[in-house]
């Protein structure tokens, strides 16, 4: 190779890498602030694309544009009835200052902390302000089952909400928002992701609601036989008038064959009284004597008197 392909080789290389360290891109989710020797230069830049900067001595600081999830640690902070609980939140900001943003925090790692800081501090205060009914509920809704509203939902439901969980998650959002926006942050949203009672508090209010449980099921219980037996008094007495009743209709049944009965054998001895008799004492002898009856009458009784007519013919 000749000395002027090595020179133009050389000059080539050293063309490449000085473009390449003039210039860079950012995409549509990022956004930078230039410093040259670690201080910033000009206005960020925001807009997406291919760029400039002094080789070597401009260094390119890159944020995200985007939203950004921020979750805080659970707090075990106590309510304004004295009751402690743990909280835990969640949040959502971005960076709307790129050159204040960098001034003041230089990046996302230590903004987070500072969220920490700041957003915690605020929902201790906002917890601390309020009755943990306004923590744990949003409005006065009364529950499904209102007769046994306050025995399923506890003490607090008993109590009447003010403000509610909504109005206490935006203050904590509205007091840490004015807090944030020196560091050139925007935050959005705050939130309560779940709030609970400590581990001692946990049990009792866990017994409680057992207790309260059994109490309820006790009075189901004791309403369902008081119930159960006004229905089987209901069907006992229902039971009584219809027997009742189909006695009646059955005597009266009854009453009307036995007197077509006594009408029918009327119209017979009327047609043929010596006969009617004949076959009514003829019915009443098998009644009356069978292979182990001994019965002993005079001759001259009326019951034997068709028998001894008969061995006189």
């Amino acid at each position: 190779m000749t000395r002027a392909a090595v020179v133009t080789a050389v000059l080539a290389v050293v063309a490449v890498f000085a473009v390449t360290a003039s210039t860079y891109t950012l995409t549509e989710n990022e956004q930078a602030v230039i410093t040259r020797f670690g201080e910033p230069r000009g206005e960020p830049i925001t807009e997406p694309g291919l760029h400039f900067k002094l080789p070597f001595a401009d260094t390119v600081n890159r944020f995200d544009r985007r939203w950004l999830d921020w979750r805080g640690d659970p707090n075990q902070i106590p309510t304004k009835d004295k009751k402690y609980i743990w909280v835990d939140t969640f949040g959502r900001w971005r960076i709307v200052d790129p050159l204040r943003f960098f001034q003041r925090l230089r990046d996302e790692r230590n903004a987070q902390s500072r969220l920490d800081d700041i957003i915690d501090g605020e929902t201790r205060n906002a917890i601390a302000s309020f009755a943990l009914i306004e923590a744990v509920r949003t409005t006065n809704r009364t529950f499904e089952d209102d007769e046994y509203s306050a025995e399923l939902g506890g003490a607090e439901a008993l109590e009447t909400v003010q403000a509610g969980r909504d109005r206490l998650t935006r203050q904590i959002r509205d007091r840490a928002a004015e807090v944030v926006k020196e560091f050139g942050v925007e935050l959005v949203d705050v939130q309560i992701r779940r709030i609970n009672y400590v581990n001692e508090v946990q049990v009792k209010v866990f017994d409680r609601m057992i207790s309260e449980r059994r109490r309820i099921a006790e009075r189901s219980r004791s309403e369902g036989m008081g119930r159960a037996a006004e229905i089987r008094g209901q069907r006992e007495r229902d039971l009584k008038a219809i027997r009742s009743e189909a006695y009646r209709k059955a005597q009266e049944v009854s009453g009307k064959a036995d007197a077509e009965a006594t009408r029918i054998y009327a119209a017979a001895f009327g047609r043929d009284p010596e006969f009617f008799q004949f076959l009514r004492t003829l019915e009443a002898y098998p009644r009356t004597v069978d292979a182990s009856t001994s019965l002993f009458l005079g001759t001259d009784t009326e019951f034997y008197r068709y028998l001894r007519s008969s061995k006189k013919q």
